[in-house]
């Protein structure tokens, strides 16, 4: 009898055994059978062997991914996905990449996990920051370390020495939350029906564990190059994006963006608790670069799809791959392609690349409001405002700064950052108007600053002060966000001073120069208050460029050809009108016909 019962007690499975199941799973439920053919293809065109086992080194998978050289990540990329390799069992990293593994990491990497898994990207953030993390506290010390040593050790060593995982240091007093549980990683346990699992191991605790600055640092150069990558898409068809000056541009703005994170010249390391903080604020989309980067294990390049099902090949000639179309449909002082991958990080990339066109150049149209006004209100898709200049120094120089300084409230902040050059930008969904008494946007409306620091302030529902466009001689004249709506002006003397808003943007009726305020301690305006600079300052800047970019397709843009047209057409017949003929009911008759007078216009001025 009791050798019955102990006969039908469930055999224990192995760790290989489970992660052969997930890794079946995940299979059936996240890919399609094309897919996962060119997946195994791809696998088998990329592995080396070592006995029985067949795994991917470094430079093969860095290779297949046309990860540049020059950006130095491609130890950081291979120490990622050791890392999730090892999924769940995440203790175990890092491993040798063995195909179940190489699942794991697309599955991962691509969000399609989601097909099984129910969890959000939340989770997902906590799993990548391990993978990014250092949890030995020298190692931290010492910056960026290289890949794990999975080429240079016997693969049969290394799989045997995982056990112990990486070296985790003590905790020492951080401020992070000791709940090192995986939602991902349960779920995973759940769905393969184990508790076995969990009393294996446990993942180590990360209280210590930081990620090296200049590791995030190259992180940050990829992420940006790949930002705007398709599924089918080669990394190499941006490579004039990693070359000469665009190098630098590239590095620059990573640094803008590494600001948000950590003080690269004090600080070894970024920790979690900052890390999580950030990312659903400042860049939500940062890590969709990988997913298109790695679907691209998804489509075999031993796959031609050129050919007919007769054997031939289709005679129609194909735009060469290595090529890729320009991200942006102009040419701007401000925006260019590394700038445009850095607004995809909190804007949808799906509005931005190959999606936005120059509407106002101040260096080509004039640095006016009526200029600004002439190319931009007849957008009607949402817009993204830039402006750049020089900070100006604590002393105005000379009368029109001086004029400007007196315009504003005296009290001022320390500055921002110990950079003179600024760039900020506002994105605003609702179409251009003149306000008189009260703003206009909606709570979609992102104030935010690009340079030196990557930073965003999402609208606030305390008021709705979102966006004020206001000329002569009804109001007193500026454009701003964030800020109070100018009250009607007394008189057409500009002696009047500007009410700043808590977290606000004002650009003078010139485009001369401009403010950026945050009161910090103030909590109650349009936008809310920064999450990585939490103190007041306020920088006051000489405008050099100033640009808006409509975001939309053809449609938005033919919508506009049209209403300019029809504007010019307006124009020319009313300077076609003949006037002055001694017949007044007929010359009222003829200003009738064209709209000018009659109803509810006055018929005074045509300017």
């Amino acid at each position: 009898m009791g050798q019955s019962q102990s006969d039908e007690q469930p055999r224990r499975r192995s760790r290989e055994e489970l992660i052969h199941e997930l890794a079946l799973r995940f299979k059936d439920r996240c890919f399609t059978s094309l897919e996962y053919y060119s997946l195994r293809d791809v696998f088998k065109s990329l592995a080396d062997q070592q006995g029985s086992v067949r795994y991917l080194k470094e430079d093969s998978v860095a290779r297949y991914l046309e990860i540049p050289d020059i950006l130095g990540a491609s130890p950081v990329v291979f120490q990622m996905v050791s890392y999730l390799g090892a999924f769940p069992f995440l203790q175990d990293a890092p491993v040798v990449l063995e195909l179940p593994q190489v699942i794991m990491v697309v599955v991962i990497m691509t969000e399609r996990y989601r097909r099984v898994l129910a969890k959000g990207p939340s989770d997902r953030t906590k799993l990548l920051f391990k993978s990014l993390a250092v949890y030995d506290r020298k190692a931290s010390e010492a910056g960026a370390a290289s890949s794990p040593a999975l080429q240079t050790q016997d693969v049969k060593a290394v799989a045997g020495a995982h056990a112990g995982g990486f070296a985790v240091d003590a905790p020492a007093g951080d401020d992070e939350n000791g709940d090192d549980d995986d939602d991902l990683v349960l779920t995973a346990y759940e769905l393969l029906d184990i508790t076995e699992a969990v009393e294996q191991g446990s993942a180590p605790e990360f209280h210590s564990a930081m990620i090296p600055t200049d590791n995030f640092r190259k992180l940050l150069m990829l992420l940006l190059l790949a930002a705007p990558l398709e599924g089918q898409e080669s990394l190499s068809q941006y490579s004039s994006r990693v070359a000469g000056e665009e190098l630098d541009g590239l590095r620059s703005t990573a640094e803008n963006m590494l600001a948000s994170f950590v003080d690269a010249e004090t600080s070894p390391g970024i920790r979690y608790r900052h890390f999580q903080t950030i990312i659903p604020v400042l860049c939500p989309n940062l890590f969709n670069g990988f997913n298109g980067l790695f679907e691209h294990f998804l489509f075999s390049k031993n796959l031609d799809f050129s050919k007919h099902t007769d054997g031939r090949r289709a005679s129609a000639s194909k735009p060469s791959p290595n090529i890729a179309p320009p991200l942006l449909l102009d040419k701007g002082e401000i925006l260019n392609d590394h700038v445009l991958s850095q607004l995809s990080m909190f804007l949808p990339g799906s509005s931005l690349f190959r999606r936005v066109r120059l509407l106002y150049s101040g260096s080509v149209a004039g640095f006016s409001m009526g200029s600004f006004e002439s190319k931009v209100f007849n957008w009607r898709a949402p817009t993204l405002l830039l402006v750049s200049g020089t900070r100006l120094g604590d002393v105005p120089d000379g009368g029109q700064e001086s004029s400007f300084a007196e315009a504003l409230p005296t009290k001022r902040f320390p500055h921002g950052s110990r950079s003179d050059r600024v760039t900020f930008g506002v994105y605003v969904r609702e179409p251009w108007k003149h306000t008189h008494k009260e703003c206009f946007g909606d709570s979609e409306t992102v104030l935010f600053q690009l340079e030196p620091i990557h930073d965003v302030f999402p609208a606030s529902t305390i008021n709705t002060d979102y966006v004020a466009f206001t000329k002569p001689p009804r109001n007193q004249p500026c454009l701003s966000f964030g800020c109070p709506h100018p009250k009607p002006s007394k008189s057409h003397r500009r002696d009047e001073m500007f009410s700043l808003g808590a977290v606000s943007l004002l650009l003078d009726d010139s485009f001369e120069f401009g403010v950026f305020n945050h009161d910090y301690r103030s909590r109650g305006g349009a936008f809310h208050t920064s999450l990585t600079r939490k103190h007041d300052f306020q920088d006051r800047f000489q405008i050099e460029r100033l640009e808006v970019w409509g975001c939309g397709g053809d449609d938005e843009a033919k919508a506009q050809a049209e209403r300019w047209a029809w504007e010019e057409r307006e124009a020319e017949a009313r300077r076609k009108i003949n006037l002055g003929s001694a017949n007044i009911d007929a010359d009222r008759a003829l200003l009738e016909m064209a709209g000018l007078v009659g109803a509810n216009r006055s018929g005074g001025s045509m300017a």
